[in-house]
């Protein structure tokens, strides 16, 4: 490719808080890249999401409806955008909003909008309440786990788990539960939030080590970076971490990307025991937030994304920088009124 491909790409996940979305990093990705001259159009949810506010990444933004307010409403805004700015791919950076977007794959390519996701059933199996059934199928260590609905099920905890326990929401969020009283406590939140069932894990005593990958939906590893998270918020999010020369780390995520043919990004969420074990407690179905560690070790996964995405052939990314670092910051983002009023009158700025 010897000139810059020109396209305009929507972007998801623009939240980029001290719960950050990944949005803003894949956007930092394609921005560097020296393939492709993008157009970011900014999908939002929230009217003070941070990514709509900057204009050095973000060219234009506008508001679009939850997932939830249901699949035909949701892609008539999307079509609506669409007519207005010929969006030529979009990356959807939510768990939340995924579903909606994998099942609407036709429906976006035949207004030429192409997309990069995983199917519905390699969502589905890889989800925390399938994946005991997961780790059965490709031959991984997954903490025991159960579904629970109600109060009912916390009677059944203290008989099949040992204390702590981890109470998960089934997109998002993780508490410690020290004992019965408490994962009442953090059923109530997460179930308030993400609905029903929330998942109760066993807790895995060692040190949480993480991969984000690209899959080719054929069975190849277009890109894998590892790292460690140095520094946890008490949302459980990576603040800071560094990038690993873990071969067994790597070995796991060629073979899983390999047996289940997985199209698009993940994040592999694993334990390593002081034993050396490895045990799987997640998988993200999509770009993590701290993806732009792995585009400043050297492998662009956002870049390789788009180009997939777009039909152009992708050469597997193997070298990495081990020992690069990111650390994330507070910043005051300086804005105006009027730019509020215009995203939270009009749904465009």
């Amino acid at each position: 490719m010897n000139e810059k491909l020109n396209v305009t790409i929507a972007v998801t996940g623009l939240n980029n808080t001290d719960n950050p979305g990944p949005g803003i990093p894949v956007i930092r990705g394609i921005r560097d890249s020296q393939k492709i001259n993008a157009r970011i159009i900014g999908l939002a949810y929230e009217n003070q999401e941070p990514g709509i506010y900057m204009s050095e990444l973000v060219d234009k933004t506008y508001m679009i409806p939850y997932p939830s307010v249901g699949k035909e409403l949701f892609m008539e805004r999307i079509l609506q955008i669409n007519e207005i700015e010929n969006i030529d791919l979009i990356i959807p950076n939510l768990d939340s909003e995924l579903f909606t977007f994998m099942t609407s794959e036709k429906l976006l390519r035949a207004h030429n909008i192409q997309t990069y996701v995983p199917s519905v059933e390699q969502f589905e199996e890889r989800t925390k309440g399938n994946l005991s059934d997961y780790g059965k199928k490709y031959g991984v260590k997954v903490p025991k786990a159960i579904c629970i609905t109600s109060y009912a099920d916390v009677s059944r905890i203290s008989n099949e788990f040992d204390y702590p326990v981890l109470v998960k929401g089934k997109f998002y969020d993780a508490y410690i539960a020290y004992n019965a009283d408490q994962v009442v406590n953090h059923f109530n939140k997460v179930s308030a939030k993400w609905g029903l069932p929330v998942i109760i894990q066993d807790f895995i005593r060692g040190t949480e080590v993480n991969v984000v990958a690209l899959g080719d939906g054929k069975g190849g590893t277009v890109a894998a970076v590892p790292m460690r998270k140095q520094y946890i918020t008490d949302k459980g999010k990576a603040w800071s971490g560094i990038t690993l020369g873990d071969t067994n780390l790597l070995d796991i995520t060629h073979r899983l990307l390999k047996e289940t043919k997985w199209k698009g990004g993940m994040e592999l969420e694993m334990i390593k025991t002081i034993n050396n074990e490895y045990y799987l407690i997640e998988i993200n179905p999509r770009i993590p937030a701290w993806v732009y560690l792995a585009v400043g070790a050297g492998q662009n996964i956002p870049e390789a994304l788009t180009l997939l995405a777009l039909g152009h052939e992708v050469a597997p990314m193997t070298d990495y920088e081990v020992g690069k670092m990111f650390i994330r910051y507070s910043y005051d983002l300086i804005g105006n009124l009027s730019d509020f009023e215009k995203i939270s009158i009009k749904g465009e700025l």
